[in-house]
C-alpha cells in the first residue's frame, strides 16, 4: 500500500448487515474494499468481530465507539480494540452531556484529552468525528466554530481530527482548508459527498465524485496534511446501497 489508503465505514451498509453480517462483509470485500471502519454493526465480542473480518478477508483500520466505556475501564477497551486489530478509535460526536454550553463543551474536551493521552501511551489514537453543526455553530462569547474550540483546547497528540469532509462542506466550511488547518492531525478522514441541491424527499448524500465537493482540491490538501486513510461514508442512498458502494469504490480506486 502507498502512504494513503481507502476504506469503507460499515455504517454505510448497516441495513443489509442487520440481516446477514457475514454476507455483507463478504460482499464489501467482493466489490474490492480491503479495509473497513467498524461502525453501526450488530454488537459482538471482539474475538467474533475479528473472526468475521478475517473470514471475509477484511481488516479494520478504525472504529466508531462511544467514549463512556473508556472512562469506566480503559484497559478493557484497549484490549477489545487490539483484538479487533485497529489502533484508531473515535466517537461519532461529542458526549451528550457536554454539548449545550461552552462550559460543557470544554469539559468534554478535557474528557477526550484524558482518554486520548491514555490511548497514546498504549499505542492507539483517539479522533473526533464531526457533523455539520460543529462547523456552523458557535457558543456565545467565543467567535470560533465549535469544532475549532475543541481542537484548540486539546493537544494534537491526544485528539486527532477525523474530519467528515461532507459534513464540513454542509456546515459551510471548506474541506480542503480544514485539512490544511489541521495538517498532521487528520490521519483518518471521512470521504463523503453531498448533492449540490437535493430535491424534496431525496437524500442529501451522493456517491463519491457525484456531488458538490471539490475532490481534486481535497486530495491535494490531504497529501499535504498527511491523511493516511480516506473512509467512504454515505449515510443514505436514493437507490440500492450496493450500487452506491460500487460507484464510490471505483472513484476511490481511481483517485487514492
Amino acid at each position: 500500500m502507498s502512504d494513503q489508503g481507502f476504506a469503507i465505514i460499515l455504517y454505510t451498509v448497516r441495513e443489509p448487515a442487520k440481516e446477514d453480517l457475514l454476507g455483507t462483509l463478504k460482499r464489501v470485500r467482493d466489490i474490492g474494499f480491503e479495509y473497513v471502519q467498524w461502525s453501526g454493526m450488530p454488537p459482538l465480542p471482539a474475538d467474533e468481530i475479528r473472526k468475521a473480518l478475517d473470514a471475509a478477508g477484511l481488516q479494520a483500520i478504525a472504529a466508531h465507539t462511544s467514549m463512556e466505556p473508556f472512562e469506566e475501564d480503559i484497559e478493557a477497551q484497549i484490549a477489545f480494540w487490539n483484538t479487533v486489530g485497529t489502533k484508531d478509535v473515535a466517537p461519532g460526536g461529542m458526549m451528550g452531556d457536554c454539548r449545550d454550553t461552552l462550559e460543557g463543551w470544554l469539559n468534554g474536551a478535557r474528557r477526550l484529552e484524558a482518554i486520548g493521552a491514555k490511548l497514546r501511551e498504549a499505542g492507539m489514537r483517539l479522533s473526533y468525528h464531526n457533523h455539520a453543526w460543529e462547523v456552523e455553530e458557535k457558543f456565545p462569547g467565543d467567535d470560533r466554530p465549535k469544532l475549532d474550540v475543541l481542537y484548540g483546547e486539546t493537544g494534537a497528540q491526544n485528539l486527532y481530527a477525523e474530519l467528515d469532509l461532507g459534513w464540513v462542506h454542509a456546515g459551510g466550511g471548506d474541506p480542503a482548508a480544514y485539512l490544511r488547518k489541521y495538517a498532521g492531525r487528520c490521519p483518518v478522514v471521512h470521504a463523503k459527498d453531498m448533492k449540490p441541491a437535493p430535491k424534496e424527499g431525496e437524500s442529501r448524500f451522493a456517491e463519491l465524485g457525484r456531488g458538490a465537493l471539490d475532490w481534486d482540491a481535497i486530495f491535494a490538501a490531504g497529501s499535504e496534511a498527511g491523511v493516511e486513510w480516506y473512509v467512504y461514508e454515505q449515510d443514505s442512498c436514493d437507490g440500492d446501497v450496493w450500487d452506491s458502494v460500487q460507484a464510490s469504490y471505483e472513484f476511490l480506486k481511481a483517485n487514492v
